[in-house]
């Protein structure tokens, strides 16, 4: 506060202007750190919104809006502080009826007051968040100070500040009309058969719940039914009628490839907003929203935060926040120790909580190539459940084994000529060396010469669609509860066949691997227990790898039985 003290040091800004410090944007855990309020020249009123960091140095990032930087007790990403600001600006004008009814301008900026040098965090990769909100270091508090004159000039006794502190909170029209928009016409969310009944029904329970009614809606459904475009379908809905919605995710692949596929553009949009992590909602208020839409349920966590240190339980936070809180799940993609989301755990809190519970499920197929007896094929095969499908005789699906990491690649290439729907994934067995090095490669098979990247240090959440991440392997964390037309999979050691008996090894996980973390403590306390974890875990991520294509799988067994074992079974 000491620097924005010295700031408004200045007799031509009045002392009657509204001063908010550390505002809590409402339905969010988003805190705005400075809002300065009042009129410009013509009397117009204004809020100046100013997000200050003390940060002293960023790197630039292949990702977008997003700068590396030392934060928490170690050199994370993070978003750069011009599109932060901006995005808290876009927040209030789409959410607040006081801001966009009331014609309150929003100006953001950023203040960074230690940081010197006009180095990466001022580079052209910024600067269309730059414009939209400017950026001022240390040696720009005049600028700083000139730049909030423009918009207060004279004071507002309060007024601006106070309509934005109890302004109603609802989706604007211009959001709404944004969003129908989009949607219209983009057949990727299209809707058929049980998903345009499910998706009626979730509509019919949320406008129907309130704070003495609360609704949770439970629905099932394996790969490829549609869970994910019920959802982006809901939400599109729900706020075009003036319920303020959220779709929630675990992981932040799917919130941030589906915001891609509505909106055309990998550069982040006002509509980023909608869509948030399930951790969001340690604090929030009962009843804040109107609808919660949680996809890939499954994944959730007891707690949340960096170091899993704050809330209760993700499911309990969830329901507590919405009157109506919708919950798409398949517990065959639990792929973490720490992966919460059952349908009995749900139905736990939703009693806890007094909400009345619906239950639903997808199945008609539309991954793989609408052959359920794939999918039935392939839980046979994995032994994770005995089906009537002991082979692929008869299945319209393109399964093939190849005998090298090379014909994988070339395969997974040839493919994704056609319209980028095409990727290379491995199972978790490879340590993440080029995060540190970046000329160093963390998948290697020196017999067949052949070295490629994890995917998680440049294009991040949207590595599922970026047409440079086909030379980059993905993991289970960017393409879970997503989708392309082939999949190239690499088994790695961590799942082997001997006998005829699908077995799983923990041990040949990588080190940077955490979704099996504290399973040796485990195993000391219940040793049957945990290895029964261990194994739907590791087999359930294959499972889910060996899924994410709609035309085609094409595998590659490190093992040499384990390849034998699936070239029989086919």
């Amino acid at each position: 506060m000491m620097y924005m003290e010295n700031v408004l040091k200045d007799n031509e800004i009045p002392e009657d202007c509204g001063v908010m410090i550390e505002y809590q944007i409402p339905q969010t855990a988003k805190r705005i750190d400075f809002i300065l309020t009042g009129q410009n020249d013509k009397k117009i009123d204004h809020a100046v919104i100013v997000e200050l960091k003390q940060w002293e140095f960023a790197e630039i990032t292949e990702m977008d809006g997003i700068v590396s930087t030392f934060v928490g007790k170690a050199i994370r990403p993070e978003p750069h502080p011009s599109y932060q600001a901006w995005s808290y600006a876009s927040l209030l004008n789409n959410f607040n009826e006081a801001v966009y009814s009331g014609n309150i301008q929003l100006k953001p900026c950023a203040y960074l007051h230690n940081y010197k040098e006009r180095d990466a965090i001022v580079d052209n990769f910024y600067s269309e968040y730059i414009k939209k909100a400017p950026l001022f270091l240390r040696n720009d508090s005049l600028k700083l100070r000139s730049f909030i004159k423009r918009f207060v000039k004279y004071g507002d006794k309060g007024k601006v500040m106070y309509e934005i502190e109890s302004g109603r909170i609802r989706p604007s029209k211009g959001l709404a009309d944004s969003l129908e928009g989009m949607l219209r016409g983009n057949q990727e969310f299209v809707m058929v058969d049980d998903q345009k009944i499910v998706y009626e029904r979730a509509l019919h329970l949320a406008k129907k719940s309130s704070d003495r009614n609360k609704k949770v809606f439970i629905i099932e459904g394996g790969p490829g039914t549609g869970k994910s475009v019920v959802a982006i379908n809901l939400l599109v809905e729900l706020t075009k009628q003036k319920l303020v919605t959220q779709y929630v995710s675990k992981n932040a692949a799917p919130r941030t490839v589906y915001c891609n596929k509505l909106t055309g553009k990998h550069k982040k949009t006002e509509i980023a907003n909608l869509f948030t992590g399930s951790g969001s909602f340690v604090n929030a208020e009962e009843n804040v929203f109107d609808t919660l839409i949680v996809d890939e349920a499954h994944r959730l966590n007891e707690r949340s935060g960096l170091y899993a240190n704050l809330g209760e339980n993700q499911i309990k936070e969830l329901i507590n926040a919405a009157k109506c809180t919708v919950f798409f799940i398949d517990e065959d993609q639990k792929v973490t120790f720490k992966d919460i989301g059952e349908k009995e755990e749900i139905i736990k809190w939703a009693k806890m909580q007094g909400a009345d519970i619906y239950e639903d499920s997808l199945v008609s197929q539309f991954r793989c190539n609408g052959s359920d007896g794939y999918l039935a094929w392939l839980d046979n095969a994995l032994q994770i459940r005995e089906t009537a499908n002991k082979t692929l005789q008869g299945i319209n699906f393109d399964f093939r084994i190849v005998d090298s990491p090379n014909k994988l690649r070339d395969l997974i290439f040839e493919k994704n000529k056609i319209n980028n729907k095409a990727r290379l994934v491995a199972g978790y067995c490879w340590d993440w060396i080029s995060k540190k090095d970046k000329n160093l490669h963390d998948i290697e098979f020196p017999e067949y010469n052949f070295r490629m990247k994890w995917n998680l240090a440049t294009e991040g959440s949207l590595w599922i669609v970026s047409p440079k991440s086909i030379n980059e392997v993905g993991c289970i964390h960017t393409c879970q509860g997503l989708e392309l037309d082939y999949i190239g999979v690499i088994v790695g050691k961590d799942m082997i066949v001997r006998d005829g008996e699908v077995l799983v090894d923990p041990r040949e996980r990588a080190k940077t691997d955490a979704s099996l973390k504290g399973y040796k403590k485990l195993l000391e306390e219940d040793e049957k227990a945990t290895k029964e974890k261990v194994r739907k875990i590791i087999k359930n991520t294959y499972r889910t790898l060996m899924t994410r294509g709609m035309k085609g799988c094409y595998v590659y067994f490190v093992d040499k039985e384990t390849e034998d074992y699936f070239r029989s079974s086919v």
